[in-house]
C-alpha cells in the first residue's frame, strides 16, 4: 500500500483523494490541476496561482533550469520554492519532453533526479521515453524497456522525502500500457504519470486515450495516484477522472492565451470570433470581447490565461462535486455531447463497464437515463449480474406495470428498461429508482431484454411471462423462447403507483 495517497470518495473509477507530499509539507486534494510554469516565460505568477486560483501544486521543467546557467545557479542557491515564490507542492519534469521533441538530452536519470533533489523539488521525474502513438510495436517495446530501466535507476537514487514519478509508456498498445503499469507499480516509486497522450488529445482521439488509460489502470493498483501527463483542456477532465486519473497538468492555459484562444468546457474559441463572453469569471465579468481585443499583446495574453485558468479550476470543482453527489457519469455524458470526438471517448469508456464496475460504488445519487449510452453504464451490468442472487420460483410475471386478468402467478416482478426485471421490494433501491424517459430508446429495451434472458438462464425451472409495453422486435428477439411474451395492454392496470 502507498500510504501517501488516500481515497476519500469515489464514483465510477473517479475518486476524491489526498496526496501527501512530505517534502512540501502539504496534502493535495485530488483531482488536482498542476499549472505548468515555464521558468523563462511566466504568464501568471506562481504566487497568484496559489493565492487567487487555489493551486495546491504546480509543475515546472528541471531540465530547462539545469541547462540555463542563471536559473541553475539561482535554483541551487535559494531553492525552487523561493525562486518561484510558491508555497505548495512542486513537481518537476526531467527533460523527457525535450528528448521526444529533439531526439537527445545531456542528462541521465540519476543526474537529473539528483539535481531535482538538490533544488528542492517535491515530486521528481526520471528520464523516460515518451513513445508517440501508432509507432511499430517493436519500437514501443524497445523504448518501454528503456523507460523501465530508468525506473530501476530512479529506485537507486537517494531522494529522501522527495516523491518520484514512475511514468507508464507503451504507445497505443493497451497490453503494453498494462505491462508498463504493472512494472511501474512493482517499484517503490510514488506517482504514476501516463505519458505520451498529448498527440492523442491534440488530434481529438479521445477514444484511443481511453484505451490507453484503461490499459494502464489494469496494471496499476487502486492506491496508485495517476497523472495524465499533458492533459490540460477542461472539456476532457470529467472523462479522464471517470477513468481514474487524479492529476492533470496544463500548459494550455498559457499556450492558448498566447494564440488568442479562449477555453470553455465545450471546446476552444478564438477571441476574434466572440461577440459575447460565455463565462462569469472575474475576467469575463469585467471585460467585453472588444476590450480584450483592444488590449496590448502582453495584457491580452495575461487576461486570457487567467480566464483559461478560472475555467479549468471551475471544471475540476464541478467534477469533484459530481463525484461527491454520485452523478459523475451524467457530467461525462453532458460533456460528451459537446463534440463528436468526446462522444467517441464516452462510448469507449463504456466498453470497459466490467473494469469500471469493480470500482463504482454500489449505492449513490440518482441514475438519470439520458441517452442510449446510459444503457451500458456499470450499474446496469451490476444489476444483471446480481439477478443470480434473487429467488424466482413457480410461475412469475415480469411486467412493466400491469397484472394479469387471471391471477395465476406465484409472483409479479417489475420490469424497467434498461435494467430489466426485479422484485417489487427492490423498487426503492439504487439504481432501480432511476429517472427514465417515457420515450424509451431501443438500447434500453434491448438491455432490459438481456436482463430477462439472464434471469431465465439462472432459473431454468421457473416459468416466466413477460408483459411488455410495445418493445421493438430487436429487443423481443433477445428474450428466450421459453419466456412467454404478451403486450401489457392485455393485462389489467396495476393497483400500486410505484414508478421507476
Amino acid at each position: 500500500m502507498r500510504d501517501h495517497f488516500e481515497i476519500r470518495d469515489g464514483d465510477v473509477a473517479g475518486r476524491i483523494g489526498e496526496l501527501t507530499v512530505p517534502r512540501a509539507g502539504v496534502t493535495v486534494e485530488t483531482p488536482a490541476l498542476l499549472p505548468v510554469i515555464n521558468p523563462n516565460i511566466v504568464t501568471v505568477s506562481p504566487a497568484r496561482l496559489e493565492s487567487e486560483f487555489g493551486a495546491q501544486i504546480l509543475i515546472t521543467n528541471s531540465y530547462i533550469i539545469h541547462k540555463n546557467d542563471d536559473l541553475h545557479e539561482e535554483a541551487l542557491d535559494v531553492g525552487l520554492h523561493e525562486m518561484l515564490d510558491f508555497g505548495g507542492a512542486i513537481m518537476t519534469d526531467s527533460g523527457s519532453f525535450q528528448l521526444a521533441e529533439y531526439g537527445d538530452i545531456t542528462v541521465t536519470t540519476r543526474e537529473i533526479l539528483q539535481f531535482q533533489y538538490d533544488i528542492g523539488t517535491d515530486i521528481g521525474t526520471p528520464v523516460d521515453i515518451p513513445t508517440p502513438p501508432d509507432v511499430p510495436r517493436e519500437q514501443a517495446e524497445r523504448e518501454l524497456a528503456v523507460t523501465e530501466e530508468a525506473l530501476q535507476d530512479a529506485e537507486d537514487v537517494d531522494t529522501g522525502e522527495m516523491l518520484v514519478n514512475a511514468p507508464v509508456q507503451g504507445s497505443t498498445y493497451p497490453d503494453l500500457r498494462e505491462e508498463a503499469g504493472r512494472a511501474a507499480y512493482e517499484t517503490d516509486l510514488d506517482v504514476f504519470p501516463i505519458g505520451a497522450v498529448v498527440p492523442l488529445m491534440n488530434s481529438y482521439r479521445y477514444d484511443d486515450m481511453v484505451d490507453v488509460v484503461a490499459g494502464a489502470k489494469r496494471g496499476l493498483g487502486r492506491d496508485a495516484p495517476i497523472h495524465l501527463f499533458g492533459a490540460g483542456h477542461p472539456m476532457m477532465f470529467a472523462l479522464a477522472v471517470a477513468m481514474g486519473c487524479d492529476l492533470f497538468d496544463s500548459a494550455a492555459y498559457a499556450l492558448y492565451a498566447r494564440d488568442g484562444r479562449y477555453l470553455t468546457v465545450r471546446g476552444t474559441e478564438h477571441l476574434e470570433d466572440l461577440d459575447y463572453l460565455p463565462c462569469s469569471c472575474p475576467i469575463c465579468t469585467s471585460h467585453s470581447p472588444d476590450e480584450l481585443r483592444a488590449a496590448d499583446e502582453t495584457e491580452q495574453e495575461r487576461l486570457l490565461a487567467e480566464h483559461n485558468l478560472h475555467v479549468s479550476f471551475e471544471e475540476l470543482h464541478r467534477v469533484k462535486q459530481a463525484i461527491r453527489s454520485g452523478n459523475l457519469l451524467e457530467l461525462v455524458e453532458e460533456r460528451a455531447r459537446s463534440h463528436p470526438a468526446m462522444l467517441d471517448g464516452y462510448r469507449a469508456l463504456l466498453e470497459y463497464t466490467d473494469q469500471l464496475e469493480r470500482e463504482d460504488p454500489v449505492s449513490k445519487g440518482s441514475f438519470f437515463y439520458l441517452s442510449e449510452e446510459s444503457a451500458f453504464r456499470p450499474e446496469v451490468r451490476r444489476h444483471h449480474d446480481r439477478l443470480a442472487r434473487l429467488d424466482a420460483t413457480g410461475t412469475v410475471l415480469l411486467t412493466q406495470g400491469g397484472t394479469p386478468k387471471s391471477d395465476q402467478f406465484d409472483a409479479t416482478w417489475r420490469v424497467v428498461p434498461p435494467f430489466g426485471p426485479f422484485p417489487r421490494a427492490l423498487s426503492e433501491t439504487y439504481p432501480l429508482t432511476a429517472e427514465v424517459p417515457d420515450r424509451t430508446d431501443r438500447a434500453a429495451y434491448e438491455m432490459a431484454a438481456e436482463g430477462v434472458a439472464r434471469l431465465a438462464a439462472e432459473n431454468p425451472e421457473t416459468t416466466f411471462v413477460l408483459a411488455h409495453d410495445g418493445w421493438p422486435e430487436s429487443a423481443l428477439e433477445r428474450v428466450p423462447d421459453d419466456v412467454t411474451t404478451e403486450s401489457i395492454h392485455g393485462v389489467s392496470p396495476d393497483n400500486d403507483d410505484e414508478t421507476a
